[in-house]
């Protein structure tokens, strides 16, 4: 009775108490984990009369209120209709009212609900039906940091993202470019490898600036640009620092530190100054404490769970002391985000103006680090002793846990998930699309008890249709693309709503198979989505055809079954692909002859698979196609490996050919890229604007 009780609680938290894994096996979720998980929630399972209490307290709230904390509707979709059919009206924002089934303008409102002698409203939104599908494009998929030129400062940088962006466009005809997440950093070195786990997702990381593009940098004399200049020799690919050495970001930072603190010193004009200000105040008390984060770090580090107990608290009176006691420091930061801003617009503009119709499509990761920025100023709105992460799967059998703490699904609903729509705002505001890292984000998260295994988690809901809603809205405000990552174990509703909504979906090539296990045909693919070959978590395509993957994870323990089997199950499943490639005449060799070369080690027919494969995707239906440029260089290595942090150098692989020497930026232009000329629309569609030249 004990845990029917538990598992009935759970259910009204929408925690999951059993799940379909990726072999398609019904897995129950152990009592243990249900009251970790619903004790984070805030939910009393001390003990069973608690958990009763609990239950009918529950069961009290659903009888007793007429609206959820926040509603989002579609336009024409049926009208909400919460329990008890109370009479609703939206009051618009001159505080007109109308019926919620009349004509409501796109955007937030406020509904009333009434029934009886009760009233109650809450924030409502309108959010378009669905987003318009792009035209049909291809687009290289890139981690910034990698690709750098001669003038960087050891990470690719943006005026390197807007040289790409453009040459990319003109030169090739690329609709778009889709980037790392370019979230922010740690303020002070060492700085973290991964994009992916950022100390915030609303604001950037100024280890992206170009130093000498910055207005007080071309203001200086020459005798102090020399000597700016000075600090970022060092890390240039032609200065004493190797070029085919990791990515160091902690050497990049503080060398660009230093310039960006000289340069933040210099006096601003009365327009510049007047221009700070107006970002400052755009942006608003979100920057200020972002900024105040930034300067305490520098002090106490950046996990502030570490911080004296009185800083803790964002909103407490010493934080307050503390902050005007650092006042020049979070101007400082505040000011980052300002040039940043700037820089952030010129790369999109440049994508633009070289005739991309989408330009810089931007990657918004599922979560942040436990001890960073969006933890501190939103406290109250995560889960405390919750990670997210990932079930066991076919390529990470272990399970993952991204040491990330999830938004508590009913905090985040009661701020009208403002946060949340930040965050989007200020990812969509310089891009024209945005990438969601781990789509189901909008819909569930697997949540891990801090100190169990990724494999003893469970699914935790959120409102799907709200979250939707809100990301459409903000994408419409923009006219921007949304290309939602759902692969993995996602429920088949999720892409049903997903694709409602106008959200592309992600279409893996190695994972486009039949119920059968054979590749899909080319025009059984969705049309919907962005279609790739791999995914940054996978070694780029020659690595993948020479089993590079097999071999790292077995060194590094990460396999689960005897390596025989993975060789058997990677050769067979590679055979189909060759078989369907050279029956479709994009492939010349036959089959055999490849696998015999591979399996000698030679390399001599990677670049006629790689740009078969690419042949494929163009042949598919897909609305944009992607094209890794680690592929289009001929790169083996994979920038992550899951499941290890020192392991491998994750995140911190400089772009290189397939003979191990580096490519730079500057060198693109001259050098051919096999896997690129074949993308093509499919047969009988009109051309699209991301044809390559010489291209039918």
């Amino acid at each position: 009775m004990v845990e029917e009780e538990l598992a009935a609680l759970a259910r009204r938290y929408g925690v999951a108490t059993r799940y379909t894994d990726w072999r398609g096996r019904e897995t129950g979720v152990s009592p243990g984990t249900l009251g970790s998980v619903l004790a984070a929630l805030g939910a009393d399972v001390s003990s069973p009369a608690a958990v009763r209490e609990e239950l009918e307290r529950e069961r009290e709230r659903d009888r007793t209120r007429l609206l959820p904390p926040v509603v989002v509707a579609r336009r024409g979709a049926d009208p909400p209709r919460p329990p008890g059919r109370p009479d609703l009206a939206v009051e618009l924002a001159d505080g007109t009212e109308v019926p919620v089934d009349g004509d409501v303008p796109l955007g937030w409102h406020r509904l009333h609900a009434r029934l009886g002698e009760r009233h109650e409203s809450v924030p409502f939104l309108m959010a378009p039906s669905a987003l318009a599908r792009p035209e049909r494009a291809w687009g290289f998929t890139v981690q910034l940091y990698s690709v750098r030129s001669r003038a960087s400062w050891g990470v690719g940088d943006l005026h390197d993202l807007a040289d790409l962006a453009s040459w990319s466009a003109r030169d090739l005809g690329a609709g778009f470019l889709l980037i790392n997440p370019l979230h922010a950093t740690e303020t002070v070195p060492p700085v973290g490898p991964s994009p992916y786990s950022p100390m915030s997702r609303r604001f950037a990381a100024p280890l992206y600036l170009r130093v000498e593009d910055l207005p007080e940098y071309a203001a200086l004399p020459a005798a102090d640009r020399e000597r700016l200049d000075a600090l970022g020799a060092p890390l240039r690919p032609d200065g004493a620092a190797a070029i085919d050495r990791p990515i160091d970001r902690s050497a990049a930072w503080a060398a660009k530190l230093q310039a960006l603190e000289s340069l933040y010193r210099l006096p601003r004009g009365a327009a510049e100054q007047r221009a700070f200000a107006e970002f400052r105040a755009r942006e608003g008390g979100a920057l200020t404490m972002f900024a105040t984060w930034s300067a305490l770090a520098e002090k106490h580090g950046p996990d502030w769970r570490a911080w004296p107990a009185e800083l803790r608290d964002a909103g407490s009176r010493a934080v307050a002391a503390e902050a005007a006691r650092l006042a020049a420091r979070v101007e400082f930061h505040a000011w980052l985000q300002w040039r940043l801003d700037g820089q952030l617009a010129a790369a999109q503009a440049a994508a633009r103006d070289a005739g991309m119709p989408i330009g810089i499509v931007h990657d918004l990761a599922v979560g942040v680090a436990h001890g960073g920025a969006d933890g501190w100023m939103y406290r109250d709105l995560f889960a405390p002793g919750m990670s997210v992460g990932a079930p066991p799967d076919e390529f990470n059998q272990r399970g993952q846990d991204w040491g990330q703490p999830p938004w508590h699904p009913r905090r985040l609903a009661e701020t009208a998930y403002a946060p949340f729509r930040d965050m989007l705002a200020a990812a969509f505001r310089h891009g024209g699309g945005l990438r969601l890292d781990h789509a189901m984000q909008v819909s569930r998260l697997w949540w891990v008890p801090e100190g169990g295994s990724a494999a003893d988690g469970t699914y935790v809901r959120y409102d799907r249709d709200a979250l939707l809603g809100c990301l459409a809205w903000e994408a419409e405000r923009a006219g921007a693309v949304v290309v939602g990552e759902d692969l993995g174990t996602v429920e088949p509703e999720v892409r049903e709503a997903l694709a409602a909504h106008g959200v592309l979906g992600t279409s893996l090539l190695w994972f486009e198979r039949d119920d059968r296990g054979r590749p899909k045909p080319a025009r059984r693919w969705r049309e919907p989505s962005l279609a790739t070959v791999g995914t940054h978590d996978m070694p780029p395509v020659t690595g993948f055809l020479h089993g590079d993957h097999i071999d790292l994870r077995d060194r590094l323990g990460l396999l689960a079954r005897p390596r025989a089997e993975e060789e058997d199950e990677h050769r067979a499943r590679l055979a189909d692909w060759l078989a369907l490639l050279h029956a479709e005449g994009l492939l010349s060799p036959p089959p055999e002859t490849v696998l015999r070369a591979l399996a000698e080690g030679s390399g001599d027919h990677d670049e006629e698979v790689v740009a078969a494969l690419h042949g494929f995707l163009a042949r598919t239906p897909a609305r944009l196609v992607g094209v890794s440029l680690a592929d289009a260089v001929g790169e083996r290595r994979t920038q992550n490996q899951p499941g290890t942090v020192d392991e491998y150098p994750n995140w911190r692989v400089p772009l290189a050919g397939a003979d191990g020497r580096p490519v730079l930026l500057d060198d693109l232009p001259s050098r051919p890229l096999p896997s690129v000329d074949p993308v093509r629309p499919p047969a009988g569609a009109r051309p699209a604007g991301g044809v390559s030249p010489g291209s039918p």
